[in-house]
């Protein structure tokens, strides 16, 4: 059985990816600091659950693992602005870091899941390749930009590094998110039939169903090594390419309650499209668009399996954490705060 070690693995991507992993028949290594819960992946044992920082990972962790995943991430931009020199340890240098011990210790195959942010605004009618400009704009696309050109020099004969450019995620995960654009409109419609819009909806982003970004898996599994070592592939599919306001009209057309949009926030600045023909050439397709991704989110809503939670709003987790942990700090004494060692 060959064995992924996947960083980052109680995340938004990583706690619908291990699964996936486990169904095609992998053996998981899964290293997270599980700021949202280790119970996010409650394999009984399937799964070999390392706690760690992508920062501090040992040489011994990448005994007998066949490929790395590096999904690890501050993952959102306002995380990235209000954390930017851990933006910068994790999501740039840990995974160089991660992509070098990796292929010192013999792995095969290592996959860097970057970002479309790096696209950063583009003029209109630009459909953005792999091979054209790019321009990050903020301290999450830089480093992403810079972990990119760290990894991909480490490609050789024996050592295969894939880098996927992955569009917005949607879709339902264990770790929920709702703070990223479609999960977040389809909250806010349900909750209070307002869905909120970042002004001014004339921006374009490219979107993928969190279960399409097993692109990853796909290219763990690739037989032609020839065609993606050393390459970079955009995630995503051309009709998940949407214009923020058609596509909160969308969402507010599919779901079955009564919608109005509610604008929010300074114009976003950002807008790019992105080409997806590279990744299809291998075979690759993404099966899912916003439609699926509104109607299941709403669904498990009104059932009542799903709630939006401190935990669901990265930022606001983070946040709390740093507050509770400057808190703890301030009142804990003889390693305890009322019983005390």
């Amino acid at each position: 059985m060959q064995r992924v070690l996947v960083t980052g693995a109680g995340g938004y991507i990583g706690t619908t990816l291990c699964p996936m992993l486990l169904e095609h028949g992998f053996a998981v290594r899964a290293v997270d600091r599980y700021f949202f819960g280790e119970e996010l992946l409650p394999f009984d044992g399937e799964i070999d659950l390392i706690k760690e920082d992508s920062r501090r990972l040992e040489p011994e962790f990448f005994e007998d693992v066949d490929f790395v995943i590096d999904l690890v991430a501050i993952s959102n931009d306002p995380s990235g602005e209000l954390f930017p020199q851990a933006t910068w340890e994790i999501n740039h240098q840990s995974r160089v870091r991660t992509a070098t011990l990796a292929k010192q210790y013999g792995v095969k195959r290592y996959v860097f899941p970057s970002s479309c942010s790096i696209y950063g605004f583009q003029d209109p009618g630009v459909v953005c390749r792999e091979t054209d400009p790019i321009n990050p704009l903020t301290t999450y696309a830089q480093a992403n930009r810079k972990a990119e050109e760290g990894v991909l020099p480490l490609a050789d004969d024996d050592f295969t590094v894939v880098v996927l450019r992955q569009s917005t995620v949607f879709g339902y995960s264990p770790r929920m998110r709702f703070d990223l654009a479609i999960n977040g409109m389809t909250f806010g419609a349900f909750k209070t039939g307002t869905l909120p819009l970042l002004r001014d909806g004339t921006q374009h982003r490219p979107m993928v169903h969190v279960r399409d970004t097993a692109a990853q898996i796909f290219m763990l599994q690739y037989p032609d090594v020839s065609r993606i070592n050393g390459e970079i592939f955009n995630v995503g599919a051309a009709e998940n390419n949407y214009q923020l306001k058609p596509l909160a009209e969308l969402i507010a057309d599919v779901l079955p309650c009564e919608v109005k949009i509610e604008w929010y926030g300074e114009p976003d600045h950002r807008s790019y499209q992105v080409n997806f023909d590279k990744i299809e050439s291998l075979g690759y397709r993404a099966t899912r668009n916003a439609r699926d991704g509104a109607t299941e989110i709403y669904e498990l809503l009104r059932d009542g399996k799903l709630d939006q939670q401190p935990k669901t709003i990265t930022l606001q987790w983070y946040k709390q954490l740093s507050q509770w942990h400057d808190i703890i700090k301030a009142t804990e004494m003889y390693d305890g705060i009322l019983e005390i060692d």
